[in-house]
């Protein structure tokens, strides 16, 4: 080896190691370093892998929304700071990550806060190697020159050696979260416009979609994972509880809502893990209903649905329970059924099965208690989607609708929701197609339409998924009929 190639060898190596040294060990790192490993693994030496940070968005004028972080990259760092980015390089013989980060700006940090130093990066990711996000191109572009970042025109070095024979043979790729593919109208993501760019400019590089990957690596959780979302089950089951204690009779929708999210903010999960659905009478069959600003009705019922963030995580709960505190027969009737029906899909939420196979289980209990209850008149067809609007099986992680790939077999550490619900809203037999079947169909039903108008009933917990069954997340949240009118009578002693 020349002194040259040393001296090169030694400015890359060394910027690895002087960082190293800052890495913090810890649960979170372990686990960081061992999500980019699997990802690593998969990729091969000829690639370059890149995962963007979300962008930023208005929220009015010179005001933008509070920042949420890519899940990609939240997943892959831990980083939840704007302007960041993550390339890893497979084939590299030290320098397989490095991050690009904010410089730091002591005029933006007096406007909006702290920005990570590099040091403090590397402690939260693992990740050694960490630069500016300007110096970020260049490195790019550098290494698609076959060129080590910084290094002299007469200078060597090894390091990426097994790329560069890549780019020179014509075998490089370029790994990137391309995700679903946009209409041709629709604006391009950043991935999709990075790609445009490099094209046309790094020839003979072909591009591989990433997204399918870390989608699976996310798509089962690891033990750190599982405590974490444990502890968001924890936070969000209290929050459910204080939003029962806060409903009754004259109170408004939106005061429910200030009560679990003040739950949330107490217990360190600092932001919804989507937008809380709060509807009450007739908003509680909207699915998304999202104005919370109705005044609640004694013998009503309230729909919540609701959930934490924290520490990046989300589950997902929903209950439905009646305002007064007591259910009506009416009431009970739907209430029972969506409960046997999600017991149903519960039972079929087995490892080796899939998520269809915990639709069917509980499509077969509600279109035979439909059927009973004169809701329909045939239960071997659709008719009961006039009623039972959604599907009932999503994945939960960072995301509340997690990535994931829904033909492949439910596996232990696999996390998700069994939420039947039933919809009673009389103006959905008006917009049925004005057919002779569908007039006999509106005729036989419309007593029994008549006696559970506007009940809106979801019950959905969260689980995790193990060799012995399920581990429900959001367990200590009243879920029958006789633990709901239990806890709602107890309320003013709670």
């Amino acid at each position: 080896m020349t002194w040259v190639m040393t001296r090169v060898t030694t400015l890359v190596t060394g910027a690895v190691l002087a960082s190293a040294a800052l890495v913090s060990a810890g649960p979170l790192q372990d686990d960081l370093a061992a999500r980019r490993a699997r990802l690593l693994e998969q990729l091969g030496p000829d690639t370059v892998a890149i995962v963007w940070s979300a962008p930023t968005r208005v929220y009015s004028l010179d005001v933008d929304y509070e920042f949420r972080q890519d899940s990609h990259l939240l997943y892959l760092t831990g980083i939840a700071q704007e302007d960041t980015t993550l390339v890893l390089i497979p084939g590299a013989k030290t320098m397989r990550e490095v991050l690009f980060v904010r410089q730091p700006d002591p005029r933006r940090e007096h406007r909006n806060g702290h920005i990570l130093t590099r040091e403090e990066v590397t402690a939260r990711s693992g990740v050694a190697t960490v630069y500016f996000v300007d110096e970020f191109e260049p490195f790019v572009t550098a290494l698609f020159n076959r060129q080590v970042y910084r290094a002299r025109r007469n200078e060597r070095s090894p390091e990426f050696d097994a790329l560069f024979e890549a780019v020179a043979g014509g075998r490089a790729r370029l790994a990137l979260p391309f995700g679903p593919r946009p209409a041709p109208s629709a604006p391009l993501t950043a991935p999709y416009e990075f790609a445009v760019r490099a094209r046309d400019r790094f020839l003979g590089v072909s591009f591989v979609d990433t997204f399918p990957l870390i989608a699976a690596l996310r798509q089962v959780k690891s033990p750190y994972e599982q405590t974490i979302m444990t502890r968001s089950g924890s936070i969000s089951s209290s929050a459910h509880k204080a939003g029962m204690r806060a409903a009754g009779p004259g109170r408004f929708e939106y005061e429910v809502e200030a009560a679990i999210e003040q739950v949330y903010l107490a217990s360190g999960a600092m932001t919804p893990g989507y937008p809380s659905i709060v509807g009450s009478g007739p908003n509680a069959t909207i699915l998304h209903y999202g104005a919370s600003s109705r005044q609640m009705q004694a013998g009503e019922l309230l729909l919540v649905d609701a959930a934490a963030s924290y520490d990046g995580y989300t589950i997902d709960i929903t209950r439905s329970y009646p305002v007064s505190g007591t259910f009506s027969e009416p009431q009970k009737a739907i209430y029972r059924l969506v409960l046997e029906a999600q017991e149903a899909g519960m039972r079929a939420a087995r490892v080796g099965n899939r998520t269809v196979d915990v639709e069917r289980a509980a499509e077969a209990v509600v279109k035979a208690g439909l059927l009973e209850l004169g809701l329909i008149t045939d239960a071997s067809g659709d008719q009961f989607r006039t009623w039972y609007t959604h599907g009932i099986c999503h994945w939960i992680g960072m995301d509340v609708h997690d990535v994931g790939d829904y033909q492949r077999p439910l596996a232990p550490g696999m996390t998700f929701v069994v939420e039947p619900g039933l919809y009673i809203r009389p103006q959905a037999l008006d917009e049925l197609a004005d057919t002779p079947e569908n007039r006999a169909f509106k005729a036989a039903v419309l007593p029994a339409v008549q006696k559970y108008a506007l009940i809106g009933i979801r019950v959905e917990d969260s689980f995790l998924l193990t060799e012995t069954g399920l581990i429900s997340l959001s367990a200590s949240v009243p879920r029958t009929i006789a633990e709901v009118e239990a806890f709602m009578k107890g309320r003013s002693g709670q």
